[in-house]
């Protein structure tokens, strides 16, 4: 018995197909979609579809009976005009995946650009609260001239032989009061 059993652990072999599949570049028709449904949005094109019903429905009704090719009830111009519509839809549908295929792409971009721009306010924010900190740290302007015309002042006064004062204990800032004699 020549009896062949598959096994679902060998790939099966490849046929070949009678009639080959026809190739095309898929960005070549989508660019060619998206261009025909663009055109297909406009009032040009209203215009001359328009204009190509009127000569067809003048034509048929107007001419002579000998050349005319689409009598009332105009079944041929029915039949070209959903021949046309059953040929836009899909081109339309196709320009329309591709649009929201892009505007993804273009939204993932604007969302990664937010979240970077966000990181980079937070960032920016905790660098000024510890520049705030080190401010505070820092003696201001008004400060050291304070001090040092409490400085001069001091020295003037000393200067000039005025009233002394008790010398501070350098380490603590406490003055130190020497003992007065009871002689």
């Amino acid at each position: 018995m020549a009896e062949r059993r598959t096994r679902l652990d060998t790939p099966r072999e490849l046929r070949r197909p009678l009639v080959r599949r026809p190739s095309y570049d898929s960005e070549v028709f989508g660019v060619f979609a998206e261009q025909f449904a663009r055109f297909m949005g406009t009032a040009r094109f209203l215009i001359y579809m328009t204009l190509f019903v009127v000569v067809w429905i003048g034509w048929n009704a107007l001419a002579p009976s000998s050349v005319r090719w689409d009598d009332y009830p105009y079944i041929f111009l029915t039949l070209m005009l959903s021949l046309q519509a059953s040929y836009a839809a899909p081109l339309i549908l196709l320009a329309q995946n591709r649009q929201e295929t892009r505007d993804k792409v273009i939204a993932e971009q604007d969302r990664q650009a937010n979240a970077r721009a966000h990181a980079d306010m937070e960032f920016l924010a905790r660098e000024v609260a510890s520049l705030r900190m080190a401010v505070g740290e820092v003696a201001t302007r008004d400060f050291l001239r304070s001090e040092l015309r409490n400085l001069v002042t001091d020295l003037e006064e000393l200067a000039s032989g005025g009233p002394e004062e008790e010398s501070p204990d350098p380490e603590d800032g406490t003055e130190i009061v020497e003992p007065r004699s009871t002689t």
